[in-house]
């Protein structure tokens, strides 16, 4: 029972790293790459002429 636990626990742990080194990263984790494209695609939006 405790074992059970005890792996759980290390399994969130790893998640929460893994979250933290692909996903949250500042200059090349999936948010920014995903907020730059969008800032990208609303600058050429707003460039289209009606």
């Amino acid at each position: 029972m405790m074992r059970n636990i005890l792996i759980t626990v290390m399994m969130l742990i790893v998640v929460a790293v893994m979250f933290n080194t692909i996903i949250a990263q500042d200059n090349t984790g999936t948010r920014a790459r995903i907020e730059t494209q969008g800032t990208t695609a609303n600058t050429t939006i707003g460039n289209l002429q009606p």
